[in-house]
């Protein structure tokens, strides 16, 4: 098979660690479109230039994924956090973005 577009619902749903790291490597390998549903964050910064933020079936933010994850009212409203890889470690305080 070589689809054009891949759809895919929450794919890292349910994978351990390992599993859940070798599926964002085929993901970020596909060079067509993308379209997926995920509360995966991480991934979704990992491999999505663009966003679209759902809330109640309405479009909240449309844009770049980076803009999207510093909007702190934007993910608050929408009751998302940032994701972890953009957060400050929990023992020293220190950044990684």
């Amino acid at each position: 098979m070589a689809p054009d577009i891949l759809v895919m619902d929450e794919p890292t749903s349910g994978l351990d660690p390992y599993a859940r790291r070798q599926l964002i490597g085929l993901l970020g390998e596909f060079r067509h479109t993308r379209i997926f549903t995920s509360h995966d964050l991480d991934m979704v910064l990992d491999l999505c230039p663009r966003t679209i933020v759902l809330l109640a079936g309405a479009v909240m933010a449309d844009g770049p994924t980076r803009d999207i994850f510093a909007d702190e009212a934007l993910l608050s409203r929408c009751r998302l956090e940032r994701p972890l890889t953009l957060q400050a470690c929990p023992v020293c305080g220190c950044k990684h973005d």
